[in-house]
């Protein structure tokens, strides 16, 4: 199942995961909306390069899923859950 969430009327991609049971998120569409960014793509691909280069092991954990994006096709993005959302902050 998959749904979309707002926040101050901006999206939030958001897929469920029966077998996991958890609720997974577009991590660019939190970052659109955490940074007010004009190019949120480009800020994620920065911050985890950044975030590779010093180790860090959070941005492993970060899951390729298809969402359907803006023009309306299936497109791989990077997701997180709310386990790694903690480990960001």
């Amino acid at each position: 199942m998959s749904a979309l969430k707002l926040f101050e009327s901006k999206r939030i991609r958001s897929q469920w995961n029966g077998d996991e049971e958890k609720w997974y998120f577009s991590i660019v569409d939190i970052i659109e909306v955490l940074t007010d960014s004009i190019d949120p793509s480009a800020y994620w691909r920065k911050l985890k390069e950044r975030l590779k280069k010093e180790g860090n092991e959070t941005v492993t954990n970060c899951h390729g899923l298809k969402m359907e994006a803006i023009d309306g096709k299936m497109r791989m993005t990077d997701v997180a859950d709310t386990d790694i959302a903690i480990e960001f902050s």
